[in-house]
């Protein structure tokens, strides 16, 4: 029984730039790494589509995360003090 292969994020850009840029063809880009079409249509279409997230300013992703941090250590603070009120009933 074959294994499944996995890939690298480098190698997945590469073979999707190179199938955007077109020099070769999808069945050439497949024969050349092994890989079936729609694998790399797929890659292709995913790479596209993620794109606009590269020129996204880093200062909104941190306020993002902390956000989200924020959010969870309230939670978790208020799952404690559930907790320590019954352990104390």
């Amino acid at each position: 029984m074959r294994t499944k292969r996995k890939f690298t994020a480098e190698f997945k850009a590469k073979v999707a730039l190179e199938a955007i840029k077109e020099v070769e063809t999808i069945s050439t880009l497949a024969q050349k790494y092994q890989l079936h079409p729609t694998q790399i249509n797929g890659w292709k279409k995913e790479f596209l589509e993620n794109a606009s997230s590269i020129f996204e300013s880093k200062k909104s992703k941190k306020e993002e995360k902390s956000t989200n941090e924020e959010e969870l250590y309230s939670k978790i603070g208020k799952l404690q003090v559930d907790f320590l009120k019954k352990a104390l009933s």
